[in-house]
């Protein structure tokens, strides 16, 4: 028999949302606030990653350029450039705070990655729906256009002067 292990939050998920961010057209979180998520130091989450690289490809998890860093200082996501401890943060994708569990084994450090993880699935999802719902939207709009043309097409034949029919008394023709 399989055991379930029960889902236990140590973190509301509406703060691990709040570190998602989209940088290079990908959803990512910071090393600095997966730091405070592990309950670890920065340096020692970026120790980590230095000895075990080969764990860590270029797809997964790359370095913020000074711009990113200056846009994220600018959107307040960041306090100031000072706070990063004179280096530019590391961003992390799914598949390497999956991986992250693997070189930090602490309990908390697998139990919050598995909650991340569970954060990250829900937000696909939510975008998959909202995706399709967009779809739906779309079609009834083209739809309603077609609505709103027939009606235009109707009012403009009940605007026309109607001839009369019949006998006219009186009248000269």
């Amino acid at each position: 028999m399989q055991k379930t292990i029960p889902s236990v939050s140590l973190i509301p998920d509406e703060r691990i949302i709040s570190k998602v961010l989209l940088i290079r057209g990908v959803k990512v979180m910071l090393d600095r606030d997966l730091a405070k998520l592990y309950e670890v130091k920065s340096i020692a989450l970026r120790q980590q990653l230095k000895r075990n690289q080969e764990r860590f490809p270029s797809d997964f998890m790359f370095q913020l350029n000074a711009k990113e860093a200056d846009i994220l200082v600018s959107q307040n996501v960041i306090p100031s450039k000072r706070s990063l401890g004179g280096t530019l943060p590391y961003a992390f994708t799914e598949q390497d705070v999956a991986m992250l569990s693997s070189v930090l084994r602490s309990k908390r450090a697998v139990q919050v990655n598995i909650q991340i993880i569970r954060t990250f699935t829900m937000l696909r999802q939510i975008l998959a729906s909202n995706a399709k719902i967009k779809t739906k939207i779309e079609k009834m709009d083209d739809q309603i256009q077609s609505i709103y043309k027939i009606l235009g097409q109707l009012l403009a034949e009940e605007e026309k002067p109607k001839h009369r029919i019949g006998f006219r008394s009186g009248q000269a023709d």
